[in-house]
């Protein structure tokens, strides 16, 4: 097999996954990405985010991470705060709203995930973990 196959198979992949996880969270209107920022910022524990801090983590680099958060805003699922001490920092929190939107989407996100890789066992996931953590992109 030439790396060409594999590249393609790992791009129609992607793409596949992409479907499924916009398909689940299509009717809570919310995006992949938008889902990934709240993931983030509940993962802070209650401790204050920047955005280059949300940015680092993003999974999808290319987003723009503003727009995403001012959307958040919008939906009362994040709160943007501008620090005292420096005005020129903002510190982002997840609200309870953003919380609890969690807790009734994650099991979704769970069972769509489960179904795309339930059928491997461990030892076969971590073998395709293992194995992608190798491509080199640098």
């Amino acid at each position: 097999m030439n790396s060409k196959e594999v590249i393609i198979t790992l791009i129609r992949t992607n793409y596949e996954i992409n479907i499924q996880l916009m398909t689940a969270l299509k009717p809570y209107g919310i995006s992949i990405q938008q889902f990934n920022v709240l993931r983030i910022l509940r993962g802070q524990k209650g401790v204050a985010a920047n955005l280059s801090t949300v940015q680092e983590r993003m999974i999808n680099k290319m987003s723009n991470t503003t727009r995403l958060i001012d959307k958040l805003i919008h939906k009362t699922f994040v709160e943007r705060i501008v620090c005292k001490e420096n005005r020129r920092k903002i510190e982002l929190f997840i609200t309870n709203e953003g919380l609890d939107f969690l807790k009734k989407i994650d099991p979704i996100i769970d069972q769509v995930e489960e179904k795309m890789v339930g059928s491997l066992n461990n030892e076969k996931k971590e073998n395709i973990v293992s194995i992608l953590n190798q491509l080199n992109f640098s």
